[in-house]
């Protein structure tokens, strides 16, 4: 039984406190559907997210294959090749300055993107990448955002950036508060949020059948849809309240 053994496997982190800092346990979710294929996904303490890739005749099916994905994912991460460790990290610069036509230099300089990443990588040092990979999400949708350009043009450094962001982890406050600046495009670009969703669920589906993990297409789509809800609900939504994430608050710790 995959789901009992993913489950097991994650309440033994937990009483080995090796587990991430963000609580709770493995949580699935079914796509509503009235009929096959069916779609579930699980996600892990953490945030990781992994769907069914399988074509899956019942909800029970989906939920089966979307738990073996995630087993598979939960052990490989345990290989001591997925951690982050100096040999890790200079493999990874080098990688990461190969694809950027970038200097090894670079990677001494947080002002550059190699720089950025490795000072991310220094900062978890013996952390999983399944552990990174939820701060790296954050970057991603901030980057998706386009939060980090904003931040830039305040001459925030990407050191500033990525310490503050650091201490925090996706909730339904950080999706507000992107939602929100997705509201205020919609007003700028009329349209541009239902193209924008369109793209989220054709990502999170391709990443889905190929095995993928799926933290940032979902989060994606769930920021897009939470702007949809608002503005269908009040189609002249006042302004920004204080609890309510505009840019000058985005900018406001530096």
């Amino acid at each position: 039984n995959v789901v009992s053994v993913l489950q097991e496997f994650w309440e033994s982190k937990q009483q080995q406190r090796t587990t991430f800092s963000s609580e709770g346990l493995v949580v699935y979710e079914s796509m509503p559907s009235s009929g096959p294929p069916f779609v579930s996904y699980v996600t892990l303490p953490g945030g990781s997210c992994f769907g069914n890739f399988q074509c899956c005749l019942s909800r029970a099916e989906a939920r089966r294959d979307a738990a073996k994905v995630a087993l598979i994912n939960s052990l490989f991460n345990e290989l001591p090749s997925r951690r982050i460790t100096k040999e890790f990290i200079m493999e990874s610069v080098q990688e990461a300055v190969a694809s950027t036509s970038g200097t090894l230099d670079d990677a001494d300089d947080p002002s550059t993107s190699v720089g950025a990443y490795h000072y991310m990588l220094e900062s978890n040092m013996g952390k999983t990448m399944l552990e990174f990979q939820e701060l790296m999400t954050i970057f991603q949708l901030l980057h998706w955002n386009g939060s980090l350009k904003a931040l830039r043009e305040t001459k925030c450094s990407r050191q500033e950036v990525i310490s503050y962001y650091s201490q925090y982890s996706l909730d339904e406050k950080m999706r507000s508060h992107m939602a929100l600046d997705w509201i205020m495009k919609e007003r700028e670009s009329p349209g541009i949020l239902s193209e924008e969703l369109r793209a989220a669920l054709g990502q999170l589906e391709e990443a889905r059948k190929s095995g993928q993990e799926l933290r940032f297409y979902k989060e994606k789509k769930e920021i897009l849809s939470l702007a949809l809800i608002q503005i269908y609900s009040d189609p002249d939504p006042s302004s920004p309240s204080d609890d309510q994430l505009s840019l000058t608050a985005l900018c406001g710790y530096h």
